[in-house]
């Protein structure tokens, strides 16, 4: 599974794509220059119950690492994410 990251202006999404077709998709946006908002997680059906929405949440976190940036989990998924996962609240 390869993961695509487009931004395009204060909008950003990091799209998880599998033999061709798309799996998921993270949305966010940006809040000022430090900090984006992960907005929405969705992984298709054919998809669910294969780890696609957290890899889609490790990847924006590298993101916000490499960008030195903070991350607002407004989407409930990524927030429980970041609930379950203690070693990934630094970028909180």
């Amino acid at each position: 599974m390869k993961i695509k990251h487009d931004q395009t202006g204060s909008k950003g999404a990091f799209t998880a794509v599998s033999n061709g077709s798309e799996a998921g998709k993270l949305t966010y946006s940006k809040a000022g220059s430090t900090k984006i908002i992960l907005d929405h997680t969705e992984v298709g059906p054919a998809f669910k119950g294969q780890g696609v929405g957290r890899q889609l949440v490790m990847k924006a976190i590298e993101y916000a690492r490499g960008n030195q940036l903070k991350i607002i989990p407004l989407c409930p998924y990524a927030k429980s994410v970041f609930e379950k996962t203690p070693e990934i609240r630094d970028v909180l």
